[in-house]
């Protein structure tokens, strides 16, 4: 491979395509930093809109400091993996105390930061301060896997070395950030799991392309088996309020709000399990009335299947839960649901009940009245 061919004609190419996104106008470290933190796991596209109203919420690493962990899951919500949050407040919270508020040119500084890994340290620091330090992540290894015909699964550490080390050694020095998210735009646009190799304005570096393998590359490691949960959740009215919990740190999610319900057990149907979780989560006997939704999403490797119902209290029992199982909970209006952070299955169930005439806030309010 000719390294500076290659690097001037992924520059130009680059430079006419790139696609205008809000943290590459005025790259700030700070800016970078939570634009690469949203971007793990979600399309660019996405976070655009999340970028612009968290940026607008918290405009600098003061102002994050000094968040409450709810308002910022809740403006985080429905980007999943909500640790993520956390390590972003945790972050924050040192960069005021240690670094004055400022990010250090320092990219094992930078590294040292909770939930920040090499790839987040040398995107802030090759773009944000212009060190030719690389910036590998899932598009690059999948560029690379091909220019390289990288034979091994990129999962290896040895092929991840062997590409970061061609990544450093085509980096230049005058543009380290426009290189590495150069690199990535290619593997988003043109380089993606379905090629377009006649697009591409490096294909003559490609030795995947050359030896006719380029759909086997990368070479990827064993899928894990994607595991199915069946759930019911209930949403309990009782004078026009609805019963919510937040759930425990340790948990799935924790720090977000959920309806009560829990697993399906071998053997039961979707009410019994409604009925025994309301037992054994808040100490309430709910009758399930009406059959709301059935809500499917995923996380990770799971696949949930949520089956949702409208409940109400058994005969005269009084509203006094127990959280067994929560940190703390009650019962809210529907106008306050929207300040708290769900997950996005019970976002979802929530989104349901405002737009659907079987769930409306007049059956919702007539109950229990």
């Amino acid at each position: 491979m000719n390294g500076n061919l290659f690097t001037s004609q992924l520059l130009d190419w680059y430079d006419a395509n790139g696609r205008d996104l809000p943290w590459r106008q005025a790259p700030t470290p700070y800016g970078i930093w939570i634009s690469e933190i949203m971007a793990q796991q979600t399309q660019i596209d996405r976070v655009v809109g999340y970028y612009a109203r968290w940026m607008e919420r918290y405009p600098d690493l003061e102002s994050l400091a000094r968040a409450r962990e709810e308002d910022a899951l809740r403006l985080w919500e429905g980007l999943g993996y909500y640790s993520r949050v956390r390590n972003i407040l945790k972050s924050a919270e040192i960069l005021v105390a240690e670094h004055g508020g400022v990010f250090p040119p320092d990219p094992a500084a930078i590294r040292s930061l909770p939930g920040v890994g090499a790839y987040t340290a040398g995107a802030v620091a090759s773009i944000a301060f212009g060190l030719p330090e690389p910036a590998v992540d899932a598009n690059v290894l999948r560029v690379f896997a091909r220019l390289l015909d990288e034979a091994t699964p990129v999962a290896r550490a040895a092929a991840r070395n062997r590409i970061e080390l061609a990544v450093r050694r085509l980096i230049p020095e005058d543009r380290p950030g426009d290189f590495n998210q150069a690199v990535m735009e290619l593997g988003a646009l043109v380089c993606a799991k379905r090629p377009s190799c006649g697009d591409c304005p490096v294909q003559s570096h490609c030795a995947a392309l050359t030896n006719g393998v380029v759909a086997s590359r990368p070479v990827l490691g064993k899928s894990s088996d994607t595991v199915r949960i069946e759930m019911a959740t209930g949403v309990l009215v009782h004078d026009g309020r609805l019963l919510v919990q937040k759930r425990r740190p340790g948990d799935v999610w924790p720090g977000l709000w959920e309806f009560p319900g829990g697993g399906i057990e071998p053997g039961e149907t979707p009410r019994q399990a409604l009925v025994r979780e309301f037992v054994e989560e808040v100490e309430l006997d709910v009758i399930p009335v009406e059959k709301l939704t059935v809500i499917t999403y995923s996380y990770t490797r799971y696949r949930v299947t949520m089956h949702c119902y409208l409940c109400r209290l058994q005969g005269g029992a009084a509203p006094d839960p127990v959280f067994n199982e929560a940190v703390e909970g009650g019962f809210v209006t529907r106008d306050q649901l929207s300040s708290f952070a769900f997950p996005a299955g019970h976002r979802r169930l929530i989104e349901f009940m405002e737009k659907d005439p079987a769930a409306s806030v007049i059956i919702l309010n007539s109950l229990d009245r």
